[in-house]
């Protein structure tokens, strides 16, 4: 049942993605579980016991979500509530979206692409040069498709929608509660924790995928380097598009003012980098995708 919902589901993620029409005059499913995190955060990290708080908040949340989850579920409409919100929780055509921005703004300026990736990763993009823009847009497409397709496709194969809300929340609390800061190293740690644990399987599904479909028959390079990001999970994607891309990424990047010399990921791959090689990743991320899509038809055939 999960699968044969899916499948419509992503294609109509694919097809439509997030119209602004909709968007601009109501909340974005995205955009209220970030406001509940982010008032469980101002009201519950607070005074002593903030790692102990911050679980439960999790707790709480994930049971919320897997809750209103099996509600929608059980609504008598056919799946077609639940096809509609998995495809919104779905997020391939707006990744593409906003990597292509980049690709387009890079074409125009380095400024314009400074800014175009400003929308999507958090290091300081001001000293960016051309390759380190697009190097940029390139890691943060292969860690969201793990985490904005795949991820959420494989949860809702295993849980249906409670487990695609689960993941959803959970991830949503990683990103925004999830750091090792001062702030959120005891609050956040719950989620940070839990999110490892639900893309570990899924981080490495993307990663299969994007080397399958694109034809890399070669394992031990993803393996190498994969295991040396920050990120027990997102090395993973990265590593198989830098493989099949033939490209170097990771390596050194600035961090509200600080450089960071993190390893490379691929080291003997190219480094210089531009829109075109932008391109070649949206490709690689379609795909990626195709290749979830098939599996999905193979399990709502055979289930």
């Amino acid at each position: 049942m999960s699968a044969a919902l899916l499948l419509p589901a992503m294609l109509l993620d694919a097809a439509l993605g997030e119209p602004k029409w909709i968007w601009n005059r109501y909340p974005h499913p995205a955009v209220l579980m970030g406001g509940l995190v982010g008032w469980c955060d101002r009201r519950f990290n607070t005074g002593r016991n903030t790692r102990l708080k911050g679980a439960a908040v999790m707790a709480a949340l994930a049971m919320g979500a897997m809750g209103l989850g099996r509600v929608i579920h059980l609504l008598p409409d056919f799946g077609i509530v639940e096809i509609l919100v998995t495809a919104i929780l779905l997020a391939q055509k707006s990744l593409v979206d906003h990597v292509s921005a980049v690709a387009k703004g890079l074409r125009l300026s380095l400024k314009d692409g400074q800014r175009a990736v400003a929308m999507i990763v958090g290091r300081d993009t001001e000293v960016l040069n051309h390759s380190g823009v697009a190097r940029s847009a390139i890691e943060s497409a292969a860690e969201n498709l793990s985490d904005g397709v795949i991820a959420p496709a494989f949860w809702y194969l295993i849980g249906g929608l409670p487990g695609l809300m689960l993941y959803k929340i959970t991830n949503t609390a990683d990103s925004m509660i999830g750091h090792m800061t001062p702030r959120h190293r005891e609050f956040g740690w719950a989620a940070a924790r839990f999110d490892d644990l639900l893309n570990l399987i899924p981080a490495r599904l993307s990663a299969a995928l994007v080397a399958l479909t694109n034809g890399w028959t070669k394992p031990a390079p993803i393996l190498r380097d994969a295991p040396l990001h920050r990120s027990p999970n997102a090395g993973w994607p990265e590593a198989a598009v830098a493989c099949v891309q033939g490209i170097a990424l990771a390596g050194p990047r600035s961090y509200h003012g600080k450089m960071t010399d993190y390893p490379w990921v691929y080291p003997e791959g190219r480094r210089d980098l531009g829109a075109e090689d932008i391109d070649h990743t949206i490709r690689t991320l379609w795909r990626a995708w195709a290749g979830m899509l098939g599996l999905v038809v193979v399990l709502a055939v055979a289930f």
